[in-house]
């Protein structure tokens, strides 16, 4: 099979001598409900303009059965990644014939039997370059053009694409859907949808615009599904980016598809936004859960401007609209929507995965060099990402919003429908800001790594430097005892001491407000303070940087985890934020694994397990602390089983806890928690799967039964992860899960040398989605770095993207065995 890899170089020499006029792709998924059928007929037809004689398409599928150019049938020139086009004139119509197959792993066309009611649903799904799984074209985000999609597929069945339909046809049970032509898109934003959906409908004004909104599901989930809030939520973000944007909405129609086994939490596919269906709440969710889904819903609403009516040259601009679209989505939900904290969530959780990113030794500017697609899949980052929003929101912060916005509007005014860079970018902020932003850039965009802030003597230290605008805020005790904002000073850093005056006071808090992107240390006198009288701290963004601080110092080895988790346990069960309270519940069970001493490993295993039961028992009934708590015990019991009776009484109903809904999705959780620790047994799962026959079900069933300590069930579970390439993405995952639950090294420590033997053939043989999984997912926890090591220093001649995954990973285990070595020091 030929590298389907592309590069940078190549496909900007392509585009050099290629313009594209339209695109008609005509899908052929009449039989799409038959499963032994493994594959679809896919016909392209492309109109096209060529300065050069020679160029290739991109397809990865079953097989090419013709190739017309120019009305002239030619010889099929495919070697399984490329379809060569030889004989070109200035201008070109080529027709390809092919068969494509449908898949299981979420990458192109992924098909779906949903185990409730027999029905399938295919979705697409494309970023960054997997339309060629679907229909042959030009692969590559600068060549944008019209499409026209026409689908054959069951008559009663629903099919949905980035168009409106313009036509529909009905003969012998199979229907034929011709929808209208896009405007001028990328492929990998193209999308077909089509299965029994169950859907709900609205609409959305602004002034001579009209918008139909769709919001579908599988018909199994529709009793779950409450389209009034998601259309609320989308309804209250069109107002905010026509208020804000000043260009109108380009794609006509706004469909929201919620999707089985979806990579992503969703896709900015424009005028068919596919989402997880971890959004379709299967029982009681927190309010962190609502405001993550109305950021996501949000964010790629954003996308429409920022990534589909302008997008990014090549990946290397990637953050041109994930930056963009990350910023939007905490922005617009704090503005428009009842999510008014969402910058809270955003400063605890999201800056956490930039941070993580940012400190490991393959961190890379939020403009990055990416080569290649290899690279392009892996840089979908906290970087990118998170680390992009909040350098934007720290931009907005030093030109104002105002000047920010109007930037904006008068680049997707002068780029609507075309493609950009960085300076394209910087041109329209500089004019509205009256600021040269190219220093900016430079300190900001175009270098890595994160700065570390700490007082000291009243001079702010900074590791790293670079220029930060921010606030220090003094917090002291009122009258009635409550932490409370005495004062805040506003300071540029630029070097590595600042000296600053300060007051006197019990908190002094750096980056108060979260101006800018920087980790942050609290003095000795504030860390004592904290300890003493956290929850007396009123102001939510403020905790949440403090809960942030406290994390990160725990990680780098500067606050001993003990003291930690003491600070956790005291004030977690009165946090009142619930995106808060999760992240801290989450950082806690990692702190356990991962950073406790091993010699004193099974006795903080039994102390967190006993603090999230008495948190369980005590919390208000019917709250998200109470939901929150649950799902704690249940991560907390798969490495000690001193709760498992109480939770098998939970389980059985002999044991009731006012106001704590025990959903289909806790009950499992609660199960995989008695499965690792050798609690439940084959038959306790398949009475469970009666209870919950559904694709969760099923799911979480398989996890449980690969998570029982037993050493046939992980040798199975092994040669499943290898083996058996039938495993959806979901199964894989679900797999992978109970293979390593439980903290078993017992078990499973004898498969390390059998993992680094399997990576390379892994890497060549599966999916990029489906390796990167199995190389995360099984990378060995060891004590020693030393294995790694081995293999990379004999495999420098892997790909570029499987070694970058493996010194990732090393990162993580050297920082591990550091932090426990600290943590071994600490009285």
């Amino acid at each position: 099979m030929g590298d389907p890899n592309l590069t940078r170089d190549e496909t900007s020499r392509r585009a050099a001598t290629i313009s594209v006029h339209s695109y008609l792709v005509e899908l052929d998924l009449a039989a799409a409900d038959d499963h032994d059928l493994p594959g679809f007929a896919t016909t392209t037809t492309l109109a096209f303009s060529a300065s050069a004689p020679d160029t290739w398409l991109d397809f990865l599928g079953d097989s090419v059965e013709a190739v017309t150019i120019n009305g002239e049938s030619v010889a099929v020139q495919f070697d399984g990644a490329r379809i060569a086009l030889t004989g070109l004139r200035a201008e070109n119509v080529v027709t390809v014939a092919a068969t494509g197959r449908y898949s299981r792993s979420g990458e192109g066309l992924h098909r779906f039997r949903d185990p409730a009611d027999g029905a399938t649903y295919l979705y697409t799904q494309y970023e960054p370059a997997d339309a060629r799984r679907v229909f042959a074209g030009f692969e590559q985000p600068d060549l944008k053009a019209p499409f026209t999609f026409v689908v054959g597929a069951p008559e009663a069945w629903t099919v949905v694409s980035n168009q409106v339909a313009a036509q529909r046809s009905t003969n012998g049970g199979v229907q034929t859907v011709r929808f209208e032509p896009t405007v001028a898109i990328s492929t990998y934003i193209t999308a077909i949808v089509v299965g029994p959906y169950h859907f709900v409908e609205s609409n959305w004004s602004r002034d001579e615009l009209n918008v139909p909104l769709q919001v579908l599901c599988r018909a199994s989930l529709a009793n779950y599904l409450d389209a009034d809030a998601i259309f609320e939520v989308t309804k209250q973000g069109l107002d905010f980016y026509a208020d804000n944007f000043d260009y109108p909405y380009p794609f006509g129609k706004y469909d929201q598809v919620f999707v089985p086994e979806y990579n992503l939490g969703a896709m900015e596919n424009p005028g068919c936004v596919t989402f997880t269906e971890a959004y379709v709440f299967r029982g009681a969710a927190t309010q962190a859960q609502f405001e993550g889904r109305a950021n996501t819903i949000l964010h790629e609403m954003a996308h429409m401007w920022f990534g589909d009516l302008v997008t990014m040259r090549w990946w290397d601009d990637l953050w041109l609209k994930e930056s963009f679209a990350d910023y939007m989505g905490a922005e617009a939900s704090s503005v428009a929507t009842r999510f008014t904290d969402a910058w809270v969530a955003f400063a605890n959780r999201r800056k956490a995965w930039a941070y993580l990113q940012d400190q490991l030794p393959t961190t890379h500017p939020i403009v990055a060099d990416i080569t290649d697609l290899e690279a392009a899949k892996l840089n979908f980052d906290g970087i990118t990402y998170a680390k992009g929003a909040s350098v934007l929101k720290q931009l907005v912060a030093y030109v104002g919003r105002d000047a920010f916005f109007e930037g904006c509007r008068r680049y997707f005014r002068a780029h609507a429908f075309g493609n950009t860079t960085l300076d394209d970018l910087l041109t329209e902020l500089s004019a509205t800001s009256g600021r040269d932003l190219t220093a900016w850039a430079r300190a900001w965009l175009q270098t890595s790594g994160v700065s570390t802030l700490a007082l000291e003597d009243n001079v702010i230290v900074q590791t790293d430097p670079r220029p930060h605008r921010l606030a220090v805020g003094c917090y002291d005790f009122d009258d009635e005892g409550r932490l409370v904002l005495s004062g805040r000073t506003e300071v540029d850093l630029v070097a590595a001491r600042t000296p600053i005056e300060l007051p006197d006071a019990a908190l002094v808090l750096l980056n108060d407000a979260d101006l800018t992107y920087a980790k942050v240390r609290l003095d000795e006198r504030s860390l004592r303070t904290v300890e003493s009288s956290l929850d007396r701290l009123a102001d939510p963004l403020a905790r949440g940087l403090i809960w942030s601080a406290l994390w990160n110092a725990t990680r780098d080895g500067e606050l001993g985890v003990q003291r930690y988790l003491r600070i956790v346990r005291d004030f977690a069960p009165a946090e009142a934020n619930s995106a808060l309270l999760s992240s801290a519940l989450a950082n806690a069970v990692a702190a356990v694994e991962h950073y406790v001493p091993k010699s004193e490993l099974a006795a903080a295993r039994h102390d967190w397990l006993d603090a999230t039961w008495t948190s369980l028992t005590e919390a208000e009934p019917g709250s998200d602390a109470q939901l929150a708590w649950a799902r704690a015990l249940s991560a907390a019991a798969s490495t000690d089983a001193g709760r498992s009776s109480e939770i098998r009484a939970l389980l059985d109903g002999e044991t009731v806890l006012e106001g704590l809904p025990l959903d289909p999705d806790l009950r499992w959780l609660l199960w995989s928690a008695l499965a690792a620790t050798g609690h439940a047994n084959v038959d306790d799962l398949d009475a469970e799967l009666v209870r919950d026959d559904t694709a969760a079900g099923r799911t979480f069933r398989l996890r449980c039964l690969r998570a029982r300590p037993d050493a046939e069930v992980k040798q199975n579970a092994w040669e499943a992860v290898f083996a058996d390439t039938s495993l959806s993405n979901d199964h894989l995952d679900a797999t992978i899960a109970g293979f390593r639950a439980g903290g078993r090294r017992d078990l499973i420590a004898d498969y390390d040398g059998q993992y680094f033997a399997s990576l390379r053939r892994v890497w060549s043989e599966r999916s990029i989605e489906i390796a990167r999984r199995i190389v995360l997912g099984l990378f060995p926890g060891s004590d020693s770095v030393e294995p790694v090591d081995e293999w990379l220093a004999g495999n420098g001649d892997a790909s570029a993207a499987l070694r970058r995954l493996v010194v990732e990973q090393r990162d993580h285990l050297t920082r591990e065995i550091r932090v426990r070595a600290f943590n071994r020091s600490v009285v």
